[in-house]
This record gives C-alpha cells, sequence and structure tokens, in this order.
C-alpha cells in the first residue's frame, strides 16, 4: 500500500486537475452562450459556484502538497482529510443523482470522484 505521504501527494495532484478542469467550463460547455439562456441571477449562481469550488480544490491541493505532515499528525488535519474524502464521495453520489450514469463519462466521472474519496480516506486511515 502507498504511504500516507504519497496519497497526499495524488490528492493533491487529483485536486489540481480538478481545478484546472473547472477553469475551462466556459469554453468546454460553450457558458458565453448556454449561460446566456438563464436570468441575470441564475448565471452569476452558477459562475460563482463554479469559481468556489475552483478554488476549493486548489486550496486542497495546495493543502496536500505543501502540508501533508500537519494532515496527518493534528486533529485539524485528520479533520480535513476526513472532510476532503467526505466531499469526494458527496460528489460521487451527486453523480449519480443528478447525471443518472447513463452516458460512459459519467461512469468515469463517478470512478474518479470514488478514488478521490478514496485517496484522502485511505491517507486519513493511515494517518498515526
Amino acid at each position: 500500500m502507498p504511504t500516507a505521504e504519497t496519497l497526499l501527494f495524488a490528492g493533491g495532484a487529483f485536486n489540481l486537475a480538478f481545478a484546472i478542469f473547472h477553469l475551462l467550463f466556459w469554453r468546454l460547455f460553450a457558458w458565453k452562450e448556454e449561460l446566456a439562456r438563464l436570468s441575470f441571477i441564475n448565471r452569476a449562481i452558477v459562475q460563482v459556484l463554479n469559481l468556489c469550488l475552483t478554488f476549493s480544490f486548489a486550496l486542497f491541493a495546495y493543502i496536500s502538497f505543501a502540508h501533508p505532515q500537519a494532515l496527518l499528525a493534528t486533529a485539524l488535519g485528520h479533520t480535513l482529510l476526513g472532510g476532503v474524502a467526505v466531499f469526494w464521495l458527496l460528489r460521487a453520489a451527486y453523480q449519480i443523482v443528478f447525471f443518472k450514469l447513463r452516458h460512459w463519462v459519467s461512469w468515469a466521472f463517478l470512478g474518479a470522484f470514488i478514488g478521490g474519496s478514496a485517496l484522502y480516506g485511505l491517507a486519513w486511515a493511515a494517518a498515526p
């Protein structure tokens, strides 16, 4: 089994990848055209939520890369590890509820989200 530090490094890379992915949403999903169909407030909400998620992923990545020992050796770190694991587990559940797993891409994202949860859950379990 990989070390807890290795799991955290992989978790950091995982979160960084999702931060970058979310920054590409405007282009990937043609948001300029698609979001124009929404009301001003709903258009703003979608974009603000996406930017806040992007920041959260970047923060998860930074903490994983820069402070692995604090995550593994402190009560606050253990709480953060558990919180990130639950975050990704909830995201996996939302994938099932909202995307219905009708396409292989939905299945791939489900696997990725479960994997992200496992990275942090296993690091949490391996922490002293």
